[in-house]
């Protein structure tokens, strides 16, 4: 990496760090690390520094002009350096987080939509700045909802090996009554290794018929080769699991299923019984696990019978990760992966509290969805999926062997 690409990162990566910081801070850092960018982009363009002399020069500088941009501290007034050819273009603007402008045309529309209350009208301001008027409402919402639009429809190439399913409510206002919308989230894992946001949608409930139209339009637009979906125990998602993807397996995520052991239990329960069985999915494989549940259900079951009757009815359903690759375990026994998802999406979204509409929160979770998306693509491979691979020709081998 050059010396110049390298101030570039670093100054991209500060602004990212303020951006999505939640720390009250001055607008004269955010300002100073957007220009840092805009330099360190401006050098990189033209292959020399401000008065450098060098024969490797591209072009030369023509002043600066100046540009506002709207971000979720209020809008910053920037000086954008220029060239003599006009042909210096910054990725900061198209950079800028999409869910910035999500969030600022939920909070403009409720103004606008005159369902604001005095505290709303607050936040407004500081997120944005200045007053919106309905026509840039509406110019910002068409191009969002363009670009999300393509993101949530776009063609499922590759085979996803890993599936894990989930959702939370968000209060939407409908003909004036506030209601509770379900948004579906699907996250995948490729024959990469690299976790992609599938799909995301909103329904009136999670029964049967919504996420089996979920699942079936993630099959329509391509989804395939799914060996394991990884979710809670929520009857209308098992069955609709079971009618769109009956060829995979089903992993009941040991979390939700640790949470429901607590309604089997009395409130003053011995708190070594739930550790005890929390440890057994730390075992390496389904001989160890059933094992040391025997030991359990043999220690607990006089003191705590309904909980090891309900445990032995249901915990093979949790236990369905051990045939996996060892190293895949810690991430494919729970949907703690999708978990930490819903959290920032519920930490942005608690800003908005009541959305105008579904159209206005359905653009808010796809824009940071679609954000985690890019960040994910981004990054390593989140799991060694040559590790599948081999396990799977194993299996072949010894079946052929049998044969």
């Amino acid at each position: 990496m050059t010396p110049r690409e390298s101030t570039t990162q670093r100054g991209r990566e500060r602004l990212s760090e303020l951006l999505a910081g939640d720390q009250e801070f001055m607008k004269s850092a955010v300002r100073e690390a957007l220009e840092e960018v805009l330099e360190a982009e401006m050098e990189q363009a033209l292959g020399a520094a401000k008065s450098e002399r060098s024969s490797e020069r591209l072009g030369y500088r023509s002043g600066y002009y100046s540009r506002g941009l709207v971000t979720r501290i209020g809008k910053i007034e920037l000086r954008v350096p220029q060239d003599r050819q006009g042909r210096f273009r910054t990725e900061v603007f198209e950079r800028y987080q999409r869910s910035g402008k999500a969030l600022v045309s939920a909070l403009a529309e409720m103004y606008i939509e005159g369902v604001s209350t005095r505290k709303v009208r607050k936040i407004t301001e500081q997120l944005c700045g200045h007053s919106f008027s309905a026509s840039a409402v509406s110019g910002v919402v068409k191009k969002l909802d363009r670009q999300l639009e393509a993101f949530a429809q776009r063609r499922l190439e590759e085979p996803y090996r890993y599936l894990i399913l989930d959702a939370r409510y968000e209060k939407v206002r409908e003909g004036g009554v506030i209601r509770s919308q379900a948004v579906l989230v699907a996250v995948g894992v490729g024959a990469d290794g690299k976790r992609a946001i599938l799909g995301v949608e909103l329904a009136n409930r999670e029964s049967v018929s919504s996420w089996r139209e979920f699942l079936e339009g993630l099959r329509q637009r391509g989804l395939q080769g799914v060996e394991l979906v990884v979710s809670d125990d929520h009857a209308g998602l098992r069955q609709a699991i079971e009618q769109v993807l009956a060829e995979a397996a089903w992993q009941r995520c040991y979390v939700h299923f640790l949470r429901n052991a607590l309604d089997h239990l009395p409130r003053k329960a011995d708190d070594d019984c739930l550790m005890e069985l929390r440890w057994i999915y730390d075992r390496h494989d389904v001989t160890e696990a059933r094992r040391d549940l025997a030991r359990w259900l043999e220690k607990w079951d006089g003191k705590y019978s309904k909980l090891c009757t309900w445990v032995e009815e249901n915990i093979e359903q949790t236990l369905t990760f051990l045939s996996l690759p060892r190293q895949h375990h810690k991430h494919m026994k729970s949907t703690n992966m999708l978990e930490r998802l819903m959290e920032e999406i519920k930490r942005r979204t608690y800003v908005v509290r009541i959305f105008p509409n579904a159209a206005s929160c359905l653009r808010l979770v796809r824009a940071l969805t679609a954000e985690m998306h890019d960040g994910w693509i981004e990054a390593d491979r989140y799991l060694d999926m040559s590790l599948w691979e081999e396990q799977k020709r194993e299996r072949l081998r010894a079946l052929a062997d049998a044969a």
